[in-house]
């Protein structure tokens, strides 16, 4: 084996095994939907097609003089170029029509496959010499037009969505263009392949990474909606309604007014609880005291001998919806509820860097370590905390002590997103 085949071999292999690992992939990418999944096979098949074509057009320039074979697979290569930069349209924007573009290629296939019977785009002469025609950069006008609408429509993907991911939508874009400004300035040698064609196999990767970090991002998004659904009905327990309704009907009979204020906490508690399904993932941490204010309010009633103490120093900050009540409520039903005096205390304050929360009871308590060791696990702490992490980087800790109380402590730092205010 020569030394001239193995440096071939060493730049074409890579590129070829890429492809190879890209299609495997995209082949077992649970996530990639059927169209896309087509798109980026049909992708790969032409990238082998167009590394193939690189190294043959390379071979038949000199080593194997084979006039009409060189100009199929030159015509080839100007005609499959063009082809994947149209099905990039298609991936950056899968719903879109490109019916000029394909119109566009199918022109630019047509003129170049005229050099069998013309020079019009270029010819291979008798000494196995390339020379271009009078429309030789046809391809080049094509692809220029076709690289454009596809910046157009990835900067267009990017502000519409406002994805931090879709920045890489631009990464291929720029370099497809500086590996065609090396392909023109690069002169001392000549590679197996062009760096048009390295840069395309590397794009193509990039798609492929960005597509499967929108699906796994629209999967957690669905996750989490599912969810937040699975929390509205542990807020809604039928226990809850049943007593609650129980409490309010025996109120009226000794005290109406206090009925009546009870019985519109009770419709409001329950109207922000199906408001949690439309509103924004994070809201103001003043609207969700408010909420569990009304939710508390209403177990007070029922259990005179619990009191709830609020000191608010920092409120300043958003939250997850449903993050703070479900704590309230544990706090009550497996904490204080069996005390004879009960205490539940919530504070906010700021410290260097985030804002902390505390949910404290002095309770029945319980030994964490030795519920992990059982295995036993509160859903609903758990629930708030994957929330927090997910959607403001935030944690949670829960410190407990049997027989004396629970603390649940909430840190979001200072730089989470922010929600609008309501």
């Amino acid at each position: 084996m020569t030394k001239e085949l193995v440096s071939d071999l060493s730049v074409i292999l890579p590129s070829a095994l890429l492809t190879v690992l890209l299609a495997l992939f995209v082949l077992t990418d649970t996530y990639i939907g059927r169209n896309h999944r087509r798109e980026l096979l049909i992708v790969c098949a032409l990238m082998f097609s167009l590394i193939v074509q690189n190294h043959a057009d390379l071979l038949l320039q000199g080593r194997y003089v084979n006039i009409p074979l060189r100009t199929a697979v030159t015509a080839f290569g100007y005609i499959l170029r063009p082809v994947l930069l149209v099905l990039f349209c298609h991936v950056v924007n899968p719903g879109g029509r490109f019916r000029w573009a394909w119109v566009l290629t199918a022109a630019n296939g047509a003129l170049y496959l005229t050099a069998f019977f013309s020079p019009l785009a270029f010819r291979i002469s008798e000494s196995n010499h390339y020379h271009g025609g009078p429309l030789k950069y046809t391809c080049h006008a094509v692809s220029a037009v076709l690289l454009v609408y596809l910046l157009f429509l990835s900067v267009r993907k990017y502000r519409i969505t406002g994805r931090r991911n879709n920045w890489i939508l631009l990464l291929p874009v720029l370099l497809i263009i500086g590996s065609v400004m090396m392909d023109d300035s690069v002169t001392f040698s000549e590679p197996p392949i062009s760096f048009l064609t390295m840069a395309i196999v590397i794009s193509s990767i990039v798609y492929y990474i960005w597509l499967h970090l929108q699906f796994v991002q629209e999967h957690e998004n669905s996750l989490w909606a599912e969810q937040r659904i699975q929390i509205m009905k542990t807020q809604i327990q039928p226990h809850f309604l049943f007593n609650t309704l129980n409490t309010i009907r025996a109120v009226y009979a000794t005290d109406p007014p206090l009925a009546d204020r009870t019985l519109e906490k009770f419709s409001k508690y329950l109207r922000q609880n199906l408001d949690a399904m439309e509103q924004p993932d994070l809201i103001p941490f003043s609207k969700e005291i408010e909420h569990t204010r009304l939710y508390a309010d209403i177990e007070m009633l029922r259990f005179p001998h619990i009191r709830m103490e609020y000191r608010i120093d920092d409120d300043d900050f958003v939250i997850p919806a449903l993050s703070v009540q479900p704590l309230v409520e544990n706090a009550i039903r497996h904490g204080v509820r069996s005390r004879e005096e009960g205490l539940v205390s919530i504070l906010s304050y700021r410290e260097e860097g985030c804002h902390v929360v505390e949910i404290r009871d002095n309770g029945v308590g319980y030994d964490p370590d030795a519920q992990k060791q059982q295995g036993e696990i509160h859903i609903g702490i758990e629930n708030v905390r994957g929330r927090l992490e997910q959607l403001c980087g935030g944690s949670l800790k829960v410190e407990s002590e049997t027989g004396k109380g629970t603390a649940v402590t909430l840190r979001i730092p200072a730089s989470a997103p922010e929600a609008e205010r309501s």
